[in-house]
């Protein structure tokens, strides 16, 4: 696709760093674009009253504790100015969703998944509708090796077969009463990954799957967490901290 490409292009100095420092910048880079964006798409004086009035409501809740009649009363119109707020945010959600989507799309592509090593043993697994039963067969080009039987028995609606191979993308081909499914594997010394899952239509099998290892890339006392769960944490951080410095509501 183009907008891969040319994310590739982009982001390209960011493959070259440990990938938390990737995601770790990633992470900044779209928090400060979301805040500025903010910033200067909304009024920001009507923002900073309707979360001043919206924290003086929720005081006077608090302090009516007393009394559900007018809590309630207080309660509603807190509802009113949240729902104000949340409109008056559409405008930069919308503006940044797509390229935002986009971003995600190019990291989960690059950063989810340890790729496959030439030689390296790796599975790749069918999955069937249910109560499939039978055999399938699995053609592979002759740069990959099946270590075991290339025919498999379907238990509780799935195959496995371990693999190994030299460098580059390999056709691996799967015969199933007298149907053939294939997928692509990607084999690489630079760590690089293809799409694992490939979803099947109108057959009897499901998907076919590549079983790369996810990427651990952070520890959090024994918590180890992937791209996606370290970007989440990071984010967090970076907005509270921009909004607080930018002084953006």
């Amino acid at each position: 696709m183009a907008y891969t490409d040319f994310l590739n292009i982009i982001f390209a100095p960011l493959l070259k760093l440990p990938l938390v420092w990737s995601v770790l910048i990633l992470a900044f880079v779209i928090s400060a674009i979301i805040i500025v964006i903010t910033k200067y798409t909304t009024n920001q004086a009507l923002m900073k009253k309707l979360k001043d009035d919206l924290k003086e409501h929720q005081k006077q809740i608090k302090e009516l504790k007393g009394d559900p009649a007018k809590a309630m009363e207080v309660q509603k119109k807190a509802m009113q100015l949240n729902m104000q707020y949340m409109m008056h945010s559409l405008k930069p959600t919308i503006i940044t969703f797509i390229p935002i989507i986009l971003i995600f799309g190019w990291m989960s592509s690059n950063f989810a998944y340890e790729g496959i090593k030439p030689q390296q043993e790796f599975s790749v697994s069918v999955f069937f509708q249910q109560n499939t039963n039978g055999d399938v067969e699995l053609i592979t080009p002759e740069e990959i090796t099946i270590v075991g039987d290339k025919t498999q028995k379907i238990e509780s609606d799935k195959a496995t077969w371990v693999l190994k191979g030299i460098e580059g993308e390999h056709i691996l081909e799967f015969a199933y009463n007298g149907e053939k499914q294939q997928k692509s594997v990607l084999i690489s010394t630079a760590g690089k990954y293809m799409e694992p899952v490939k979803k099947i239509s109108s057959s009897a099998i499901k998907s076919i799957q590549i079983n790369y290892a996810p990427k651990k890339i952070l520890n959090l006392f024994g918590w180890r967490i992937g791209w996606l769960g370290t970007y989440i944490l990071s984010s967090i951080i970076f907005t509270m901290s921009l909004r607080k410095l930018l002084k953006v509501y």
